[in-house]
C-alpha cells in the first residue's frame, strides 16, 4: 500500500511517499484490539509535525508511517466491539494514518452520519475531542464566555462549535482577516486581533469583567495577558504551545484573583479515568449527527503532497484543518 513515510526525524520535508506492508497486530495503544480502516482521508495536526522532528512525547521511533487520524471504513474489528466492518468511522490514529489502512483505537474512533463526508470526518477526532475535553476540564457552564486562542485553526474552530454547542459564548482571537473569515465560518460572532490593548477590548466585550474561560492552544507571550483577561474564578485550559514559547506564570497572579490554569492531556486522564472516553466519544457522535458541530476544512491535498499540507502547519499558514484526501 502507499504511505507517506518519515525515514529520519528531520521535519516533513525530509518524508517519502513509499510503498509499504499493510498494518498487522493492533495498534500499540489499543491493548491488542485490531481496529482496521480503509482510510479514505486523513487530518494532519501540530503533533504530527512535533513528530516528524522527534519533538512530541508520543513520536515514533523513524522510519515510521505520519499521520495522526483518519476516516474511513472499518475492514476489521475485534469482538466485542462496538464497531463493525463497512461503519463509517473517524479514528484517532497517533501515526500511521498518512496511508491507504491503519489501525484505529476503539476507544478514540466515533461514527460518522451519513451527512458528513469522509474528509470532514478526518477533521472530526482529534480537534473535537481536544475542544470538548478542555471546555470538560475547566467545567464550562452554559452561559459563560470563552476565549478561544488560535481561533482559525483546527483546535480553535471546533473549540468555537462545541462551545456553542454546551451553551457557550465564543470571543474568538485570530491573527488576521484570512483567519477571522475561517473563525466566523465556525460561528465566532465576536473577533478580535491580538494586538496593544486586547485585554481591554476583552473587558469591553464582557461589561468590564472579563472571561470566564481561556482556552489556548498557542502559549507564548500572550499568556500573561490572557489570565489578566479572565474574570474572578476564570479558568484558563492549556492546549498546547503552537506559538512555540512555553510560559510561565507567577502563583500570585492566581491566588489575587481567584484563578485556575487547567492542563489539558485526555491521554493520561483516560488511563487514569477510562469511563471518560466512551462519554466524549458519545457526545461527539450527537453533536455530529445533530449537526450542532460541522468541521471547518480550509486545505484538502492529495496524498502525494502530504509534506506540503504538514509544511502549512508549519508555517502557521493552515486555515481550519489541513486534510489529505487518500481516495479520490
Amino acid at each position: 500500500m502507499r504511505a507517506f513515510v518519515i525515514p529520519e526525524l528531520a521535519g516533513p520535508s525530509a518524508g517519502e511517499l513509499r510503498d509499504v506492508p499493510e498494518p498487522d497486530g493492533a495498534h500499540e495503544w489499543a491493548d491488542g484490539q485490531r481496529l482496521l480502516i480503509d482510510v479514505h482521508a486523513t487530518g494532519v495536526s501540530f503533533p504530527d509535525l512535533l513528530q516528524s522532528r522527534g519533538e512530541y512525547q508520543h513520536g515514533q521511533a523513524p522510519p515510521y508511517v505520519a499521520g495522526g487520524e483518519v476516516a474511513g471504513v472499518v475492514l476489521e474489528a475485534p469482538s466485542g466491539c462496538r464497531f463493525s466492518p463497512g461503519d463509517r468511522v473517524a479514528s484517532l490514529t497517533l501515526w500511521g494514518g498518512l496511508a491507504e489502512r491503519a489501525l484505529g483505537q476503539p476507544r478514540y474512533t466515533v461514527r460518522l452520519p451519513d451527512a458528513m463526508s469522509f474528509i470532514e470526518g478526518a477533521a472530526l477526532e482529534l480537534n473535537y475531542a481536544t475542544a470538548w475535553f478542555a471546555l470538560y476540564r475547566v467545567g464550562l457552564r452554559p452561559g459563560e464566555t470563552v476565549l478561544v486562542h488560535g481561533a482559525g485553526g483546527g483546535v480553535g474552530t471546533a473549540t468555537i462549535q462545541v462551545t456553542q454547542a454546551l451553551g457557550g459564548t465564543p470571543i474568538a482571537v485570530v491573527s488576521d482577516d484570512a483567519k477571522e473569515r475561517v473563525a466566523r465560518e465556525a460561528g465566532a460572532r465576536l473577533v478580535i486581533r491580538p494586538a496593544a490593548g486586547w485585554v481591554d477590548e476583552v473587558k469591553a466585550l464582557t461589561d468590564g469583567r472579563g472571561v470566564d474561560v481561556v482556552i489556548d492552544p498557542v502559549g507564548g507571550e500572550r499568556f500573561v495577558d490572557s489570565l489578566r483577561s479572565l474574570d474572578v474564578g476564570g479558568r484558563l485550559g492549556v492546549v498546547g504551545f503552537a506559538g512555540g514559547g512555553i510560559p510561565e506564570v507567577r502563583a500570585n497572579r492566581l491566588l489575587l484573583r481567584d484563578l485556575s490554569v487547567v492542563g489539558v492531556a485526555l491521554a493520561p486522564y483516560v488511563g487514569r479515568h477510562p469511563e471518560i472516553s466512551a462519554v466524549l466519544a458519545s457526545a461527539l457522535e450527537e453533536l455530529s449527527a445533530t449537526g450542532a458541530i460541522r468541521p471547518v476544512v480550509g486545505h484538502v491535498l492529495s496524498l502525494d503532497r502530504a509534506a506540503e499540507a504538514l509544511a502549512l502547519i508549519d508555517r502557521r499558514a493552515a486555515l481550519g484543518k489541513v486534510v489529505v484526501q487518500v481516495k479520490t
